[in-house]
């Protein structure tokens, strides 16, 4: 399954290696506009004992190809939901950014055995920004000198 942490989910992969921790209520998952990736995501989130919500109902049955189609091509979001309050949302759009060069992008972390592939700091930061949603400009305003000095650590260019 392909797949970009993104969020405040994702800052923290960066955050954790700067000394620093973000708070939030959920986890977000960006996905490739594919039908067959979006039912891996969902085979995987029902394997893992979580329930699948898309809005405020259920996610249908079957969970096929054809309404994996029909999601992807309206971009709608799907909601896994778990115990402690856990959320996760599977999403098909990151505001300013394609998932293409996300992917081509992005940064693997090692969390508990596991490879987590996660979105670049910088494209985090402009979705957010690109978002402009009250939530978002709270965290970039809030975090501003934190994100800038984490940004600087993730470039390339300056650890070579």
């Amino acid at each position: 399954m392909r797949y970009a942490t993104i969020g405040v989910w994702g800052a923290n992969y960066y955050a954790q290696a700067g000394g620093v921790v973000f708070t939030t209520h959920d986890k977000d998952l960006f996905l490739p506009p594919d039908p067959e990736n979006l039912e891996r995501a969902w085979a995987a989130c029902n394997d893992a004992g979580l329930e699948l919500w898309s809005g405020r109902e259920p996610l249908d049955q079957p969970r096929d190809l054809w309404l994996a189609e029909r999601m992807v091509a309206n971009r709608a979001l799907t909601t896994a939901l778990g115990p402690d309050r856990l959320q996760i949302d599977l999403t098909l759009v990151m505001a300013a950014h394609e998932f293409e060069h996300v992917w081509q992008e992005r940064r693997t972390f090692r969390d508990g055995g596991a490879d987590v592939h996660v979105a670049r700091l910088r494209h985090i930061v402009e979705s957010k920004s690109a978002a402009d949603r009250p939530k978002d400009r709270l965290f970039l305003v809030t975090h501003m000198e934190n994100l800038s000095q984490l940004m600087r650590g993730d470039d390339p260019s300056e650890r070579e």
